[in-house]
């Protein structure tokens, strides 16, 4: 629907857009990519949890979600529920602060 509407809308499969952030981090591109994804109105991000995520992923995703909060919609898909996310990121602070920016309205 947000596309119908013209929205900038992008879908990516998590373990492809953490592939993604440590690619651009180890080339030193981080804060471009960052920027990049952070003006879609609209990210899909698709499959959280079916892949384990690394600590450093799970840096990467946070810094992501952050840059993205209270700014413009993010879309989390997963099999996995609430309470197990620590399965899902490396960390559970980490964990904690995403859902927290995800779920604050």
């Amino acid at each position: 629907m947000a596309a119908q509407h013209r929205f900038s809308t992008y879908y990516i499969n998590c373990h492809q857009l953490i592939e993604q952030l440590k690619k651009a981090h180890f080339e030193n591109r981080l804060p471009d990519k960052l920027k990049v994804l952070a003006k879609y109105r609209m990210l899909i991000i698709d499959e959280i949890g079916y892949l384990p995520m690394d600590i450093q992923g799970a840096n990467l995703f946070f810094q992501l979600i952050a840059r993205r909060y209270e700014k413009t919609s993010t879309v989390f898909t997963s099999n996995k529920t609430f309470s197990q996310r620590n399965e899902v990121f490396a960390d559970v602070t980490i964990a904690s602060a995403i859902l927290d920016r995800a779920l604050h309205h």
